[in-house]
């Protein structure tokens, strides 16, 4: 459904340049709910801005990706312009299909390209824990939209059955979290089962180990899939943002030479 509204929109608005009116930690309203947006540094005010649409934790908002030295400032670095909604009540309803909070990410994306020009091929859209389980929830049902999902500790149900997919799904988990286990199948020996199946995925291809930083290395697992890729990273800890994470996947999908921060 974004798709079409977002065609028309950036018809209308394909030489605006940032609506000031909200920015930062001054939030965008948006019906009896609101989002943050954070444009990145050195933006020109007219170029086409990638997206990263970014579901915070529970009991969180918008405001604490932005401030995060792991979200906020990797989008700030790469030319993606960060997009936060806020969750009702601070957390997110991503337990069933019929979720309102896929329609308000939809509205969100609406709404910012109005106020932004938008590459409509580059809309990422990840998330935290709770916010990761949204993020899962969102692809799965308005994935036709989004280049990318960079998931990190969080999903939903692996039976579930997805009407739409992301092109690339990147997930990230510690094999110590005891808050949010790794997703894996009834029945499948490996991780991810839902995306694998819906995306028809050949066997996993190890790609090694690398670190952002030295003190954690995350071993990473690729799926080529008949309709898009499966990546995954694992780490030795639990339930956090890996340090660099976020940054080494916008620099991979962006086509930029890897960096931390």
């Amino acid at each position: 459904m974004f798709r079409s509204i977002f065609l028309c929109l950036l018809a209308l608005t394909s030489t605006a340049a940032a609506d000031d009116t909200c920015h930062g930690a001054l939030p965008c309203a948006l019906g009896e709910r609101s989002y943050h947006v954070m444009a990145p540094d050195g933006w020109d005010g007219v170029s086409p801005l990638p997206v990263l649409m970014h579901f915070h934790g529970w009991g969180r908002t918008g405001v604490h990706a932005q401030n995060s030295e792991r979200i906020g400032a990797s989008t700030k670095r790469r030319g993606v312009l960060l997009v936060t909604p806020n969750g009702a009540g601070k957390t997110w309803d991503f337990w069933g299909k019929d979720t309102a909070d896929v329609s308000f990410g939809d509205a969100v994306l609406a709404d910012v390209a109005k106020r932004y020009p938008v590459a409509e091929d580059q809309i990422y859209v990840s998330g935290y824990s709770y916010g990761a389980a949204m993020a899962w929830r969102y692809a799965c049902h308005s994935g036709e939209d989004v280049a990318a999902l960079l998931a990190i500790a969080g999903s939903i149900s692996q039976g579930e059955t997805c009407d739409e997919a992301p092109q690339q799904v990147r997930h990230v988990h510690g094999v110590e979290d005891t808050v949010a286990t790794l997703p894996i199948g009834a029945g499948d020996d490996l991780p991810l089962g839902l995306w694998r199946a819906r995306l028809r995925c050949a066997e996993a291809t190890p790609q090694g180990d690398w670190q952002a930083r030295s003190f954690l290395t995350l071993t990473r697992s690729h799926w080529t899939c008949a309709n898009g890729s499966v990546t995954l990273d694992l780490h030795p800890g639990g339930h956090f943002v890996p340090h660099g994470w976020i940054g080494r996947q916008l620099d991979q999908l962006l086509g930029l030479t890897p960096s931390y921060p």
